[in-house]
């Protein structure tokens, strides 16, 4: 299903964006050395129900994992890229975490992801995953103009993720939001301009771009949902929810 929101529709998802940035913003500023992955699972629960929201989490069981998903964020270490599942496990100076976090207030949907290094990085390749896959993600808003294609958000992606070295997987990318969480379209993280569906006012899209350190290859791990690289190495992960209008992309999970 691909939703239309009416301009106050829209307007009125600026709030769940609003929450959501603000959410992984705390949430960096309070993790460190020594934090438990259950931990940021039970403060983004609490500012979840600190701010009337709902998980979009919790009871999610889609085809691609064993569901249901039972927590409300997904904390993704060193090699694991996508929907890592929380456990106890204590984070270490040098992990490399990316926070995934959806939420759904006054019936809007956005999702949002951020990586980042734990205390002291000790490993060169982190920073340049992270800024390659900011670049991207920057590279596929601009891209995403009212009466473009997909395809031109797919294409502006790919092209920075290839040019810094990076192999590109499509099984997993950006996809609409709305009043439910992974809608159509599915955006993939390469493609070609000019291709696919219109874009049109209204349509909100969660823009992701990811990549792992010299692989392209995922692995499930034996939790049913966390996806990590298939060699082991390390990765990064990058999101907003946008917004198309008349005007131009408008990032909603960006802090105002």
């Amino acid at each position: 299903m691909i939703e239309l929101l009416t301009p106050r529709e829209v307007d009125a998802a600026r709030l769940s964006g609003q929450f959501v940035a603000k959410t992984l913003s705390d949430l960096r500023e309070r993790i460190g050395p020594g934090t438990n992955l259950l931990e940021i699972n039970d403060w983004a629960a609490s500012m979840i129900r600190m701010a009337g929201a709902r998980s979009c989490y919790v009871n999610y069981a889609p085809s691609f994992g064993r569901g249901p998903f039972g927590k409300v964020i997904c904390t993704s270490v060193n090699d694991a890229v996508l929907h890592g599942l929380p456990y106890d496990y204590v984070l270490r100076d040098g992990d490399l975490l990316t926070l995934d976090f959806a939420a759904s207030v006054n019936g809007w949907v956005t999702d949002s992801a951020i990586s980042f290094v734990v205390g002291e990085s000790h490993a060169p390749v982190d920073g340049h995953m992270i800024e390659t896959t900011e670049k991207a993600l920057l590279a596929g808003i601009h891209a995403a103009q009212s009466g473009a294609r997909l395809g031109n958000i797919s294409h502006a992606i790919g092209s920075v993720l290839e040019s810094a070295g990076f192999e590109v997987n499509t099984e997993f990318g950006g996809h609409g939001v709305g009043s439910t969480m992974h809608q159509d379209p599915h955006i993939p993280n390469i493609g070609a301009p000019g291709r696919g569906y219109v874009l049109r006012p209204g349509l909100l899209l969660a823009v992701e771009p990811w990549v792992m350190d010299g692989t392209s290859k995922l692995v499930t791990a034996p939790d049913g949902w966390t996806l990590r690289s298939s060699n082991g190495r390390r990765t990064a992960h990058s999101e907003h929810t946008i917004a198309i209008t008349e005007s131009g992309p408008v990032i909603l999970t960006q802090l105002a």
